[in-house]
């Protein structure tokens, strides 16, 4: 499993690269085993997220998370390539001093969030969405992460 992370000046000091990566291969071992796979995540600002929401979804706004799936393969890890994950840290910064728990539990929930969509998962209906829901929980859980609420 090969996971790269980015993030971007001035969040370097946000949340810690092992962390990431200890949030990031629980969803991806919870959700689809196994299977050796490469990502990215991004932490970055809303600025970077408005302009790629506008420009992929056709939203002129920013957003918390943005996942990015790919079917490639990676010919220098020898593994398919499932996509980015894309952070806005203001953004879940304001979502987690609104649900009343730390920014490191939010940031946690929205790389397992972006995770669940390159892997397939989705919230377009009600019942994909207690799936992706409960998934999102039982991970968290595992990682002893226990949220006040979840992205809609």
């Amino acid at each position: 499993m090969m996971i790269n992370i980015q993030i971007e000046p001035p969040y370097e000091d946000v949340m810690k690269e092992d962390w990431i990566l200890r949030v990031s291969r629980a969803a991806l071992e919870h959700a689809q085993g196994e299977n050796e796979v490469e990502t990215t995540i991004v932490l970055t600002g809303d600025e970077t997220l408005k302009s790629l929401n506008a420009q992929h979804l056709g939203m002129d706004a920013p957003t918390d998370v943005l996942s990015f799936p790919a079917d490639e393969f990676d010919p220098d890890q020898q593994m398919p390539y499932i996509g980015d994950v894309i952070i806005s840290v203001p953004r879940a910064k304001e979502q987690a001093e609104a649900a009343g728990h730390p920014l490191e539990n939010e940031i946690s929930l929205l790389i397992v969030h972006g995770i669940l969509h390159l892997l397939g998962y989705d919230h377009d209906s009600e019942e994909r969405k207690a799936l992706m829901w409960k998934k999102q929980a039982e991970i968290l859980s595992k990682l002893g992460i226990h949220i006040n609420q979840l992205p809609e």
